[in-house]
């Protein structure tokens, strides 16, 4: 029989979005693949699914349903790695599998950003740092993405066996890249923008974190001297009609451009002239390398995850997130100077090859072959020990 991996996750979108490559790699490995989650997503090189009754809040009571779903499911397999991701599904994944992880199943757990981290409110840190620390015990791999995360795991005493920094998701580098001018220029023409526009970006979600409203003031204070300025903001949320009424009110509406939700990002990140974002608290943005990749500068609040990407002066600005005027200055100096804008967007694309999808693959399959090994060996022990 194949050898058989379980991925985890609060809802099915998440391994659309992020995990389709891993989830080939384990095929092509002649592994059986299953995952678990909410949703009904038609996914690619996946064997088996099973539908939890999970919920993104850790107060719902559906999450003790899907718990019970997660030990049954299993009992019944025999996995040899479970990986999981998302805040609640690592709880219940990492709570369910105790038994299975003595019974030999490695279990994996990719933190996509510690809800506590320097700046985060002291409730973050009294409800999440305990469990995350007391989970850990449980980890057979603990998976970070950003340095600040693996510091803090290594440095605070987390039990997982194996505490490891992978950089992120991985940007497919193939399909976000730079194009030339007059590429540049047909691609603005196919979606009704000038020649001559100074374009920004930002595709997220339109919600509190992601801080949209800093952008649009942003704008509005530099309205009069970049009037061919456009603000894009793609994706959806339940703040789109402050965001709208916040940009009627300061005269911007015409400038503020309300995408919603988007699945033709690489043909428009590389017609922008600047990327932007304004959340306060990220992991490790993909929206942001897909960004680089493609050959923007970037102005981005200070948070861990947009430090670990932006170099301030090099690649683009860090301004801090109460800092409206500060942030309309660098994006009123980068209207003003091609020669600044291609000399940070040839940065960007450098800097974020050590975060492309070949070199993420390879971080991930050297974790998970040293588990199989493992795995391996420990069964061949087994063996040893039952036949004396």
């Amino acid at each position: 029989m194949p050898n058989k991996i379980l991925f985890c996750a609060t809802v099915d979108y998440h391994f659309k979005a992020f995990h389709l490559p891993i989830l080939e790699w384990f095929k092509q490995e002649g592994w059986e693949v299953h995952v678990a989650a909410k949703g009904d997503l038609d996914l690619p090189f996946v064997d088996k699914r099973f539908h939890l009754s999970i919920e993104r809040s850790p107060l719902s009571l559906n999450n003790r349903k899907a718990y019970q779903q997660l030990k049954e499911i299993m009992n019944e397999q025999d996995y040899q790695i479970i990986h999981c991701h998302t805040p609640t599904a690592g709880v219940l994944t990492r709570l369910a599998a105790r038994s299975a992880r003595r019974n030999g199943t490695k279990v994996i757990y990719t933190a996509h950003g510690f809800h506590f981290c320097k700046g985060a409110s002291l409730l973050n840190w009294l409800i999440y740092y305990p469990i995350e620390k007391q989970l850990s015990v449980y980890t057979d791999c603990l998976i970070t993405i950003n340095s600040e995360d693996y510091s803090l795991a290594a440095s605070r005493g987390f039990k997982a066996k194996q505490i490891a920094h992978v950089h992120g998701v991985g940007v497919n580098t193939m399909q976000y890249k730079p194009v030339q001018k007059i590429e540049k220029w047909r691609l603005r023409q196919e979606q009704d923008y000038r020649t001559d526009d100074f374009i920004l970006f930002y595709a997220a979600e339109l919600n509190k974190n992601k801080n949209q409203q800093l952008l649009i003031r942003a704008i509005a204070l530099i309205k009069e001297q970049v009037p061919q300025l456009k603000l894009l903001l793609a994706g959806q949320g339940p703040l789109l009609e402050p965001l709208r009424k916040l940009a009627a009110q300061l005269g911007v509406a015409s400038m503020v451009h309300f995408l919603g939700q988007r699945d033709d990002i690489a043909a428009l990140l590389p017609m922008c002239d600047v990327a932007v974002a304004s959340s306060l608290r990220e992991g490790l943005p993909v929206n942001m390398m897909e960004a680089m990749a493609c050959g923007l500068p970037i102005v981005a609040t200070n948070n861990r995850g947009h430090s670990e990407l932006v170099s301030s002066g090099l690649n683009g600005f860090i301004i801090e997130h109460d800092q409206v005027f500060d942030f309309a200055s660098r994006l009123l100096q980068l209207s003003v100077s091609d020669e600044l804008r291609q000399r940070m967007g040839t940065e960007s694309v450098d800097m974020v090859k050590k975060y492309s999808l070949a070199q993420v693959s390879r971080e991930l399959s050297d974790i998970y072959k040293s588990l199989m090994e493992h795995s391996e060996e420990e069964m061949e022990r087994l063996i040893e020990w039952a036949v004396q």
